[in-house]
């Protein structure tokens, strides 16, 4: 459909490949997309005069915002004039028709469409790319090839005497043919972008393309002419700031260096270790590297160099260098922001600020292993580090009203303080409540609400209470009101006559701790 934004993720990779100076079709193969619209986002880029490397290092919706609203009828005017394409060509071959003849007549019934120099200059391209096709010649730091062997190495439990498969994954450089080998336990996406970037470490850069084959760990959508790359793998590509380019169904010259580096892995690294037994992964991986390492050290059989040293001398600059960091995995959910102006990862039961303005709103968490960010509509509107601590809250004052920003900074810690400051007995009744009481929200209310009874009834009888409360195994702000109320705190336990704890529903038994 004309005017359909496109995934971020595809658009950076249209921008690597071209600036690894690839052609319009093969770049569409690529990413999965059709020619048309690849041409449309380079053109946008250039009309606007976008500098890519500015365009590569923004998040995806920030990316996407650049291109929400003019891209509609951009596709539409360039669809236009793409859609006569064959019709000029063809009518180009008749006698005394001219592009300037064709083009007048675009423009006779398209007024708002190109100029005569940009008609011609769309026009040569369409004629230079529409039976383009893909070299296969390496050069250094081009690219890299990935693949999984079909046979599998085994580990051996120790105790049970029990063998587990593992998969071998295999990645070498397309010009000095240096070749990293990993044993890992699985083909799972996770496994595979790991091992990948354990190869990058080990080449110590990046090259300009990945090619991987059609696994489901790196593609979406096998197929012959449009593979699509699958949403993490692409991020990990931006990441390392390479682009992909999965192998072809069917074409096995697409991969034929990587095959014949897993054939040379079979009788280099398997049949070496065909009698050896291993109880570890890592103590596979250990006799692997060896293994590999010797195999990079050997010199080819009609050259006097080795692949290392091919590699040291003519590759390794060619490399673009790693990032800082090393690649952390997204995840993303839809959630809408509390009342309280917080929004909750689920799986860590913590909670973080937003902008109070956004109180009740569909937001977007964009979350890692060490970040956490907030989106809403296109705008990054908070950022925290990640904190693991359950029934926690990650607070930035700015983000609560004035009147909100004393319960923002709510903490058990605060509470745990304030009560043991009045005595022991009371901070480890307070330190219960926040234990077993499943709403942190709530149990920070409870525990505001005791502990302003000390300024009515006096610590002694505070104290008393939560004595008594601690006897019943009792843990609320209902029970100490009750008791201080009814005076239940100033009576004796050893009296026959002291009233018992006053029934009541919402009052929880032992049993509710156990």
């Amino acid at each position: 459909m004309a005017g359909k934004i496109i995934d971020m993720s595809k658009i950076k990779q249209i921008i690597r490949l071209r600036q690894g100076g690839m052609g319009l079709q093969p770049i569409a193969h690529a990413v999965g997309a059709s020619r048309n619209t690849v041409k449309k986002y380079l053109r946008l880029i250039e009309a606007r005069a976008y500098a890519t490397e500015e365009l590569l290092s923004l998040d995806d919706p920030a990316l996407e915002a650049l291109f929400v609203e003019p891209v509609a009828d951009e596709a539409l005017r360039m669809q236009a004039l793409s859609d006569l394409f064959p019709y000029f060509d063809k009518e180009l071959t008749r006698v005394g028709v001219t592009r300037w003849v064709l083009w007048g007549e675009y423009r006779r019934s398209h007024p708002d469409g190109y100029s005569y120099s940009r008609f011609c200059e769309y026009y040569q391209q369409w004629r230079q790319h529409k039976s383009a096709t893909m070299h296969l010649e390496h050069s250094p730091g081009d690219k890299l090839f990935i693949d999984f062997t079909g046979k599998k190495l085994a580990i051996t439990d120790p105790h049970t005497g029990a063998m587990t498969d593992v998969e071998v994954y295999v990645a070498v450089l397309g010009y000095s043919q240096l070749t990293y080998v990993e044993a890992v336990a699985s083909q799972k996406k996770e496994a595979f972008i790991r091992a990948t970037e354990n190869a990058l470490h080990y080449f110590g850069g990046v090259p300009k393309v990945l090619v991987p084959d059609n696994l489901k760990s790196a593609v979406h959508k096998a197929d012959k002419y449009e593979a699509e790359p699958n949403g993490d793998f692409l991020d990990f590509a931006n990441h390392y700031q390479a682009a992909i380019l999965p192998a072809r169904s069917y074409k096995p010259r697409d991969k034929a260096l990587v095959e014949k580096a897993v054939d040379i892995t079979y009788s280099r690294v398997f049949a070496p270790l065909r009698n050896e037994v291993f109880h570890s992964l890592g103590a596979l991986n250990r006799a692997i590297r060896t293994l590999a390492d010797q195999h990079n050290n050997t010199s080819f059989r009609r050259r006097p160099q080795s692949r290392r040293q091919l590699f040291d001398q003519e590759e390794k600059t060619c490399l673009t260098p790693l990032p800082v960091s090393r690649y952390e995995w997204k995840q993303s959910r839809e959630v809408t922001v509390m009342k309280n102006g917080h929004v909750q990862i689920h799986a860590d039961k913590h909670y973080y600020s937003v902008p109070y303005r956004f109180i009740g709103c569909k937001v977007k968490l964009i979350y890692s292993a060490s970040e956490v960010a907030v989106w809403y509509k296109r705008e990054r509107i908070a950022w925290h580090l990640r904190d693991l601590k359950p029934h926690g809250y990650t607070t930035v004052k700015e983000h609560m009203p004035s009147s909100h920003r004393f319960v923002s900074e709510w903490n058990p810690d605060k509470f745990i303080n304030w009560a043991g400051a009045i005595a022991p007995e009371v901070g480890t009744y307070v330190r219960r409540i926040l234990d077993t009481t499943p709403y942190p929200e709530q149990a920070y209310r409870s525990c505001v609400g005791i502990l302003s009874f000390e300024k009515k009834y006096g610590r002694d009888r505070l104290v008393k209470a939560v004595e008594r409360a601690f006897h019943y195994q009792a843990y609320s702000y209902t029970i100490i009101r009750r008791i201080l109320q009814q005076g239940l705190d100033q009576l004796n336990f050893e009296d026959p006559h002291t009233p018992s704890l006053p029934e009541h529903d919402n009052i929880r038994g032992p049993e509710a701790y156990q």
